[in-house]
Parts: C-alpha cells; structure tokens; sequence
C-alpha cells in the first residue's frame, strides 16, 4: 500500500467511523477496528498530514479528528464502490411502484419510499412537460360550441383546456381535427408541435377555419408556455435524528425547503449520473450544514425530471447514492414504459 493510498484509507476510516458513532474518531480506534497493517503511531502521523491538508480537524481538544467537507469530498470522489443495497431495501425498491395508479401515484411512491430507505429527506421533481414529448391528444365535447382539449404526455402529464368555439360543430368535424392532431404531434417533443400542426388550418374550409385555429392556437400555446415545475418532498422529521449535527438549529434548513423555488434550483442541475454537492458547496445559505445527492430519472442524456436526498454532511455518502441511483433507475424505466398508463 502506497503512502497515499494507506493515507486515503485512513480519511476513508475517519469518515466511516464518524459517521456510525458521530465521535471524533482517534487513532487507536482506526487501529483497532480497521486493518490496515500500520501502527497506531503511523497513522497519527498520516492523521497530521490529512489536518494540514484541510481534509480532517480537531472539533475541540480531543485527541480525535472528523472530517471536513473537503474531507467529505475527496472521500466522495475516490469512492471507488458504491455500497450495495441490502436485500430489503432491494426488494422494498423494486416493489415500490406496483399498483402505482397515476403520475401524482408514482411521484408520492418515489417520495416516500427515497426518504424510508435513506433516512434523510428526499426531494423528487415531476417530470418536466418541457421535455416531454406528446403521448395522444383528446378533444372531448362538452357541448355542441364547447370542447376540451387534453394533452397527454409520455410522463404521464396530462394538461387540459377548455375552449369556446365560434358555432356548434358536430362530431365528425371534431373527430377529424383529434386524427389530424395525433397524427401530427404524437411521439413530438412540445417545442416541435407549433411547425408540425400549423398547417392542419390549410386543409379545411373558410368557414371552418376560424374554429379550428382557435383549436390550433390553444394546443400550441400549451406547448410553448412554461407550465409550473412541482417538486415535492418527505421525511423532513428524519432531520431530528441528527439535530447534533447542526451548528444552532435545523429551522434554517427546514424553513430553505419549504420554498419550492429552492427546491427546484437544489435540483437544476442533476445529470444522467449522480452528484454529490457537500456542506459550504450548497448556493442557499441556509443548506450549508447539508449535503445534497442526486440525479435525474428518464430518458439517458435528457433526464425528465430529478430526484434526491438531503441531510447533514455526516452522511452514509455510499449508501445513499447506491439508494438515490436505484430509485432513479426504477421511477425513470416505469415512467418512460407507461406502466401505469
């Protein structure tokens, strides 16, 4: 073993030990519950090198030392397993969305079942109808001058509008506009549908165009507008396991997470794989006593949506992102399958 592995082993050692029992963790306990094949005076000389290079520090006149969040993020990046689930929490994933009855049905599931399995909060984004693509359009009547238009989504978003036409049409003229629609639009991402159905307009008479460019209109203002991300999150109460862990108190933590704003920029920028974003790393001043893991779920190179945990910085990092990349996995393939469609 190299110096510099024995060294990441041992802030591997720290941060393992730190996290179980929340004591500053000391040599003789590295020693002694980790085989590493050095003495107890070498890895305190290993311990000072790993202090003056900011990864560990003494929180008070103990003898032993806990990780910084630089610490937190070199372990984190020479993380070389993610830890792998316990047959529970396999099985607990894997069953979780059966039944799942709807889109609202599935995001709950999700919610729930991250913040059960991790023990941290968990924060799950609805699928973006931006990057979504159409799935069917539906135009019901619900009189002989009123229908409404459904957009349905390959997530599972449904939209809807109700519009007032300018005479009484029969229900072959509706039906004619649903065909040309679907035959237009599905299987399009939104932006592409204004260029795919403009020109349905053309292909009817005078009298009818007016009515149907009031549809036309409709459909590709629901495209084009910038509907309302929801994210929601639970396990808010598994903060008061770790109420140690916050400098003075969790209020500022709980009161960033009521705004869904900052709910949805803790989530911005979540890619195909996962991220870990660790203590003074967060942007919300409020989150600096936390560390944020997570990922999007979907479609590879162009996520639906994003999910993650939040919790103190003394995180079990390997088991949370084994969990949080499962879950993706899961929520991501039943989504895009239509299993609950």
């Amino acid at each position: 073993m190299t110096t510099s592995t024995r060294r990441l082993e041992i802030l591997r050692a720290i941060v393992d030990e730190y996290v179980a029992t929340q004591e500053p963790v000391g040599s003789k306990a590295i020693a002694d519950r980790h085989e590493l094949g050095v003495s107890p005076a070498t890895i305190r000389n290993e311990m000072a090198l790993l202090e003056e290079e900011g990864l560990i520090t003494a929180p008070h006149t103990s003898a032993g030392r806990i990780p910084t969040d630089r610490g937190y993020r070199v372990f984190v990046d020479k993380l070389a397993e993610v830890k792998p689930l316990s047959a529970p929490e396999r099985r607990a994933i894997e069953s979780f969305l059966e039944g799942a009855l709807d889109l609202d049905d599935v995001v709950m599931r999700t919610v729930r079942l991250l913040a059960d399995v991790t023990k941290q909060v968990a924060v799950v984004q609805y699928p973006s109808i931006v990057k979504s693509k159409v799935r069917h359009v539906e135009l019901v009547p619900l009189s002989t001058s009123r229908i409404m238009l459904i957009l349905i989504t390959d997530s599972g978003r449904v939209e809807q509008r109700v519009i007032e036409l300018t005479r009484d049409v029969q229900e072959p003229f509706i039906a004619s506009i649903r065909t040309q629609l679907n035959n237009a639009m599905t299987g399009k991402s939104l932006p592409e549908v204004a260029d795919r159905i403009t020109g349905i307009i053309e292909g009817y008479s005078p009298s009818d165009r007016r009515d149907i460019s009031l549809i036309v209109s409709a459909v590709i203002e629901m495209a084009i507008e910038k509907a309302e991300e929801k994210v929601v999150l639970a396990g808010t109460a598994n903060l008061a396991r770790f109420t140690d862990d916050f400098q003075t108190t969790m209020h500022p933590v709980l009161e960033a997470l009521e705004e869904q704003v900052v709910l949805l920029r803790l989530l911005g920028d979540a890619a195909d794989t996962v991220k870990v974003r660790i203590g003074s790393e967060q942007s919300e001043k409020n989150l600096k006593s936390t560390s944020l893991v997570t990922i999007g779920y979907g479609e590879s190179g162009s996520p639906l949506g994003a999910l993650g945990i939040l919790g103190p910085t003394r995180m079990d990092y390997a088991g949370s992102m084994a969990a949080v990349g499962a879950v993706a996995r899961y929520v991501g393939r039943f989504i895009t399958e239509g299993s609950y469609k």
